[in-house]
């Protein structure tokens, strides 16, 4: 199972009341909503391994050099820049000091959190997905990582967009029914559409259904522009001048929609393994200090119960 944690913590913020609090006043109801996020997906889809996948870099820099306007809306306006220079996104102020505990609770649950410089959660999931030996689920609120869809080597997609109580699992079939295109053609489709909440114009004029028939039609991204640039090649003459109006962004826009799938990672150890060992201690530290109470052990008992199964197998 990968997370793509940052979805899964804001989501958690926005879910959670921010009335809840630590011991010592600081909010952690990311911290806790995240928690009882992973309980409920642990119980329900019953996952040997857990990745809480990281953006190291939120929007990398080779990404906005293509597309200018990538994520451009998410920058915080008052802090331009890091100490490295990368832009800051915009995060909720009460949502800012949960972070660090979320990424010390994950590490206190034996759950690995990666990241890559320079790139997005969204390119560690890439590469994860595509080199596993097992069956993988990809949690997301993210449309864009529906490209990995790959029922031949088990990869879904768990889509978190309409909540946690109304989970989507995307396979091929699933994918090709909601919008008539196979997971290999999804980041061109994507790219076509356009997507406003990452900067992402589109092809003005050209929308989901277009996009799907264009596909159907002429197989890839590639063959849609070749089929513009020939008169002859059956396209409508209004779809040919738009396809032909954005042929600048066309070029680019696919390596931005695209996942990395080759990145060299780290070695860890995603096992569950939560039990009564040496992090046990740590666990009941967290717990007192931060007031995570039911939502810590929800995560505990559930992760524990899945690695007493793995032990039994």
């Amino acid at each position: 199972m990968l997370l793509d944690t940052a979805a899964l913590y804001f989501r958690a913020f926005h879910g959670v009341p921010d009335s809840v609090q630590a011991p010592n006043g600081a909010p952690v109801n990311a911290v806790r909503g995240l928690l009882d996020i992973i309980a409920r997906l642990a119980s329900e889809f019953r996952p040997t391994e857990i990745v809480a996948c990281w953006d190291d870099d939120w929007r990398p820099g080779w990404r906005v050099d293509l597309i200018p306007t990538y994520k451009t809306h998410r920058v915080a306006a008052a802090q331009p820049a890091d100490a490295v220079g990368h832009p800051i996104e915009d995060v909720p102020d009460l949502l800012v000091p949960q972070v660090p505990v979320i990424r010390e609770v994950l590490g206190a649950l034996g759950v690995p959190v990666i990241g890559a410089p320079d790139h997005e959660a969204d390119d560690v999931i890439g590469t994860l997905a595509s080199h596993s030996r097992l069956p993988v689920d990809v949690v997301t609120g993210d449309r864009d990582l529906f490209q990995l869809v790959d029922d031949s080597r088990s990869v879904r997609v768990i889509y978190t967009g309409r909540g946690m109580a109304r989970l989507e699992i995307l396979t091929d079939v699933t994918l090709r029914a909601k919008y008539g295109v196979s997971p290999a053609q999804y980041a061109d489709f994507a790219a076509m559409r356009g997507d406003a909440s990452d900067g992402l114009p589109g092809v003005p004029g050209v929308g989901e259904k277009t996009a799907a028939a264009l596909l159907a039609s002429f197989g890839s991204l590639d063959g849609i522009v070749a089929a513009a640039a020939d008169p002859a090649s059956g396209m409508a003459a209004p779809v040919r001048a738009r396809i032909a109006a954005a042929s600048a962004y066309l070029r680019v826009a696919p390596a931005v929609v695209r996942v990395v799938r080759d990145l060299d990672l780290p070695d860890f150890d995603a096992r569950i393994r939560v039990g009564p060992g040496e992090r046990a201690a740590e666990l009941d530290r967290l717990a007192v200090e931060w007031g995570l109470g039911s939502s810590l052990t929800r995560a505990r008992d559930t992760l524990a119960a899945l690695a007493a199964l793995a032990a039994v197998a």
